[in-house]
């Protein structure tokens, strides 16, 4: 990791916060929410969006670790209120589901 690289991740972690889904319905709303899978770094899939890293990014598309926030997810996320972490690397906000035990290791 080079100098620029890990001031831009502590960066990006220094902008990660809880957050719920109805303060992130407007950027559903405009297409701009991207959900990043549990077993993703969602820091680390900030810093490949904003650094514009098409190799990681296209992986992480096709395997299903990073995507669009569609309806379906939409309406889950309405119906549970899980809690919710998010960074924004305009014009997107990266959001990920945190569970329970994740947060106390």
């Amino acid at each position: 990791m080079t100098e620029k690289t890990s001031t831009l991740y502590a960066k990006l972690l220094g902008e990660t916060a809880m957050i719920s889904w109805q303060e992130l319905q407007p950027f559903f709303a405009r297409g701009a929410l991207l959900q990043v899978a549990a077993g993703l770094d969602l820091v680390e899939a900030a810093q490949a969006v904003a650094e514009d890293d098409h190799e990681k990014v296209a992986r992480w598309l096709g395997n299903g670790e990073l995507a669009k926030v569609d309806e379906a997810r939409a309406e889950d996320f309405l119906a549970r209120d899980p809690q919710l972490w998010a960074v924004v690397v305009a014009p997107w906000v990266l959001v990920q589901e945190r569970s329970e035990k994740k947060l106390l290791h």
